[in-house]
């Protein structure tokens, strides 16, 4: 157990990786502060209250957000986690694809989210050495596509003005996550907010799990005609990022 008197750890975040630095510093016994967007949803902010972490609001701009946590680290002394561009964040996220390949067995392909790209990178390199013949995807939304241009560009293009509900998914990829994406992805799938809305819609009316717009863009990328390259594959994985949308106000 940490002394409460260390100076802690810092990070920004619109709530996920918040919540997970926040449960991490409780459970050692040392601070947590958490930059998060003042627009992050109030399911969100409250998981990061219950965990005790102390959180510094600002706009909802990656530019806002480092500023943000640049201030509350000079005023604390905390060591910075960054929210995807880590390796041992990256490492992290990757036990979702580990566990799912552990639950179900070989896959013939697999799609995770992309927002930084954490949780890709990770899901990447785990299924590569896990199932090496299997083929990965990345989704993110139309508003938000700087990993679906960055691909097709071959270098990495910033995000600039994201306009979409899939608030985890609304910053840039890192110089950490975006060479393993390059290097691993077969495509990215972009999907618009409303075919978000339907694929959340059928969880949630078909088997009663409320999953939050940027864990839901995978089953829309499945579920969108024009995604082609999913025809004939047997058996594919998708990995549900999230449930944390504020129930009283499911945007279906």
């Amino acid at each position: 157990m940490g002394d409460a008197a260390e100076p802690g750890v810092c990070t920004h975040s619109s709530g996920n990786h918040a919540q997970a630095v926040a449960l991490a510093a409780k459970r050692r016994g040392v601070p947590a502060y958490i930059v998060m967007p003042d627009n992050a949803p109030r399911i969100k902010v409250q998981g990061v209250i219950g965990h005790g972490a102390e959180i510094t609001f600002c706009e909802p701009t990656l530019r806002a957000r480092i500023a943000t946590a640049e201030s509350v680290l000079e005023r604390t002394g905390a060591t910075f986690i960054h929210p995807f561009d880590n390796p041992h964040v990256i490492a992290g996220q990757g036990t979702a694809a580990l566990e799912l390949i552990q639950e179900v067995g070989s896959l013939d392909a697999v799609m995770a989210p992309i927002g930084g790209g954490g949780l890709l990178s990770g899901t990447s390199i785990t299924i590569r050495r896990l199932v090496p013949n299997a083929l990965i995807f990345g989704v993110e939304p139309t508003g938000a596509d700087d990993a679906a241009r960055s691909l097709a560009a071959g270098e990495l293009i910033p995000q600039t003005n994201p306009d979409t509900i899939c608030d985890g998914l609304l910053t840039s990829l890192g110089e950490t996550t975006w060479p393993i994406l390059r290097d691993h992805l077969e495509d990215i799938v972009t999907v618009s907010d409303e075919e978000v809305l339907q694929a959340m819609r059928l969880l949630h009316d078909h088997l009663g799990m409320v999953i939050e717009p940027s864990g839901a863009t995978c089953l829309a990328a499945v579920l969108k005609p024009e995604f082609k390259e999913l025809e004939g594959i047997g058996r594919i994985g998708i990995i549900l990022s999230g449930g944390n949308v504020d129930p009283e106000s499911l945007p279906f």
